[in-house]
């Protein structure tokens, strides 16, 4: 979600180029992890959840000073995160008022505001990765994938790629991420591994480099 941006087209047409993604799955499969690890390894990230966050929260909000009475506009959640990733957990739990207020962003990626007199529009530029359950808790694999998730059609027709994760039964994987959290538990470190992996500096100046590049399909693959 972090490689392409928006951009203008022949500087008539503006083609939204930041991905939205929905990471739907069952309960423990560290979705809130993969989440709060990608919001603080951009450049520009912010974390929230959708029980406590509300429409106002996360596009924008009119405030009155109580010194000088001016009214004032302060950006909510989306419009801080302009350029960058805005994650946000237990998206289902969201109520339907509030997840109406982001259909703009998620689109035309700007906030409209009409309030106390003050009429403007904000940037809000910004990748949304949301993460959900499915409507009964864990995900029925004798359902569609439409049936388990508990989304409105106008609001997951917005979402660029839509990835399940499944908790399917496994002893020898339960048996390692047990250990794996005992592990962690009892000693307070992540356990060694038997190779390096990339820190979260790399991936900045890597996903920063990805984002200069504007990607082309050659005629000759159109077809497939």
């Amino acid at each position: 979600a972090e490689y392409m941006g928006t951009r203008n087209v022949a500087g008539m047409m503006r083609i939204r180029g930041d991905i939205n993604v929905c990471l739907m799955g069952d309960p423990g499969v560290a979705k809130s992890q993969l989440l709060k690890y990608i919001a603080k390894v951009s450049p520009r990230g912010i974390y929230t959840t959708g029980k406590g966050s509300s429409g106002v929260g996360l596009t924008a909000a009119v405030l009155r000073d109580p010194l000088t009475n001016e009214i004032s506009l302060e950006g909510g959640a989306l419009v801080l995160a302009d350029m960058g990733v805005c994650a946000i957990d237990e998206f289902d739990k969201m109520h339907e008022e509030d997840r109406t207020a982001i259909h703009e962003v998620m689109e035309q990626q700007t906030v409209s505001i009409a309030k106390a007199g003050i009429i403007t529009t904000l940037n809000a530029r910004t990748s949304i990765l949301a993460a959900a359950n499915p409507i009964y808790g864990r995900y029925n694999k004798r359902l569609t994938p439409a049936e388990n998730i508990n989304l409105p059609a106008a609001l997951l027709s917005r979402f660029d790629l839509v990835f399940l994760l499944l908790d399917s039964p496994d002893f020898d994987r339960d048996h390692m991420l047990a250990t794996h959290i005992c592990y962690v538990h009892r000693t307070q470190t992540a356990p060694p591994l038997d190779f390096e992996p990339y820190d979260a500096r790399f991936l900045r100046e890597f996903v920063a480099q990805a984002r200069r590049f504007d990607p082309v399909v050659p005629p000759a693959v159109t077809d497939y």
